[in-house]
């Protein structure tokens, strides 16, 4: 599976502006659900709510990966927002999160929702894909670096 296969190119925010947790995963909603017909953004800011308060997506280094499943939902689909000062999403390393990626899967994908997972947190544990993104001054910059390292794996 690559990334870019599932990823909504029209949501992704290199700007991102929200100050919060809460205001990150509402945007992140609307931008996935605004490019995607049919998708409900209040149904899938719901789930990545209901998902936050088991535990934090921020996996710390500055990168958070809001994740959930969907009823309804018949594929895999990503977003990815940037945040130029950072937000305190409780990440595990308590520092600012910078990165978003977000993952929403069908209810019922089993191991595809873990590997998609694995895949993206696999991306960021790399420094310079990391960096590569933070400098991005495009949103063709963005998807130039995540074709790249889909590249790799």
């Amino acid at each position: 599976m690559k990334i870019m296969d599932i990823l909504v190119k029209d949501a992704v925010i290199l700007d991102l502006d929200s100050q919060d947790k809460p205001a990150v995963l509402e945007r992140l909603a609307k931008a996935v659900a605004g490019a995607e017909p049919g998708l409900d953004a209040d149904r899938l800011l719901q789930v990545l709510v209901e998902r936050e308060n088991l535990q934090s997506t921020g996996i710390g280094d500055g990168v958070a990966i809001p994740h959930g499943k969907l009823p309804g939902l018949s594929k895999l689909l990503a977003g990815f927002a940037r945040s130029p000062r950072g937000v305190d999403f409780s990440s595990i390393d308590g520092q600012p999160t910078y990165l978003f990626f977000l993952l929403v899967v069908p209810e019922h994908s089993g191991g595809m929702h873990l590997k998609a997972l694995a895949r993206i947190s696999r991306f960021f544990r790399d420094a310079g894909f990391r960096k590569a993104l933070m400098e991005a001054e495009s949103r063709e910059d963005v998807l130039r670096a995540i074709e790249e390292e889909d590249a790799k794996f």
